[in-house]
């Protein structure tokens, strides 16, 4: 009897990652519905990445996953929320980079990001896009430069809130080119496309999923992708480090666990994750927001972890972002 694709998918990846394989205490798991805590509003990247991987899981596990959203602090009432959670595997974090980089941005918090969240799995990885209201007369990466340079402390830039991917994409940006504008910062992604919708800013570095439909739409104006190279879900579009040189910045999403979370049902959660990420029509809705598939296991994820901290610990003094 020829074993379903699904039922395929997992075989393949016990046999490929056999310490990932379910021990005793993973046999069970789930019995009860499972939460995923978004630290940002419904809309965003960070959102549908969660309900993308939480429909999955929920098909694949056989119990409900349910998306809650808890916006503030940038992800820092979520972050936290989840470290004072049992370590059972049934409340989990969605990780973005923002988490890396409150990790020396905020120094108030009652968590230590990489001591007190376990990483479970990589999802996906994705270029933010800098986008401009329809009205500003520019085109190109240089003709923004030279209209802001021309405009000092005239333009505004939004974001999805302080110290987030779209905030930090922004202060590289502004830093490396030498231009003076204006941070204006939304409680989320949504309601930052929506001021720049309405022209109450005038740029924004935003995820490709928040941004994608209005890009196409013609409703936004996409100058460049934030990835080293240009993005097969955008081929126009080119990437800022063709006009200066050395930036990137991409955001990687992915699933965390409270510290102590029992090693078998982290296997459990990644081995099914990965199986997802390699499933055609996941891929296919991932390929639609502009996103790439990562699966990884649990310990490359918190490698990855590790360096985005290093790397954002440095944005943030270049920056010259004061702590919280």
């Amino acid at each position: 009897m020829k074993l379903r694709r699904r039922q395929f998918l997992k075989a393949a990846i016990a046999a490929a990652f056999p310490a990932a394989a379910c021990p005793a205490q993973a046999l069970d798991y789930p019995t009860r519905p499972i939460r995923i805590i978004v630290g940002f509003p419904p809309g965003g990247g960070a959102d549908l990445a969660a309900r993308l991987v939480g429909q999955w899981l929920s098909e694949s596990l056989g119990q409900p996953v349910v998306i809650e959203n808890r916006p503030g602090a940038a992800t820092s009432i979520a972050t936290e929320m989840v470290v004072r959670a049992p370590p059972d595997g049934y409340t989990l974090l969605q990780v973005t980079v923002t988490n890396a980089i409150n990790a020396s941005l905020q120094q108030t918090r009652n968590f230590d990001f990489v001591r007190d969240i376990a990483p479970v799995a990589s999802i996906m990885r994705v270029p933010n896009v800098m986008v401009v209201n329809q009205s500003l007369p520019v085109a190109t990466v240089p003709e923004f430069i030279a209209y802001t340079k021309a405009h000092p402390g005239k333009i505004n830039m939004a974001s999805g809130g302080n110290g987030t991917s779209s905030h930090m994409a922004g202060e590289l940006f502004k830093m490396m080119a030498g231009i003076d504008i204006v941070h204006v910062p939304y409680h989320g992604a949504a309601p930052a496309v929506t001021a720049l919708l309405g022209g109450q800013v005038q740029v924004l570095f935003e995820t490709m999923p928040a941004t994608i439909n209005h890009i196409k739409a013609g409703t936004l104006r996409a100058l460049a992708v934030t990835t080293a190279g240009r993005s097969a879900a955008l081929p126009g579009v080119p990437a800022v480090g063709q006009f200066v040189p050395g930036y990137e910045v991409s955001t990687r999403y992915g699933l965390g666990a409270p510290k102590n979370t029992p090693t078998g049902i982290i296997g459990k959660l990644n081995n099914e994750v990965y199986a997802g990420l390699i499933d055609q029509k996941v891929e296919s809705r991932l390929a639609e927001l502009g996103a790439t598939a990562r699966p990884d296991s649990s310990e490359a994820f918190g490698k990855f972890i590790a360096e985005e901290v290093n790397k954002w610990t440095k944005v943030v003094k270049f920056a010259g972002l004061t702590p919280k």
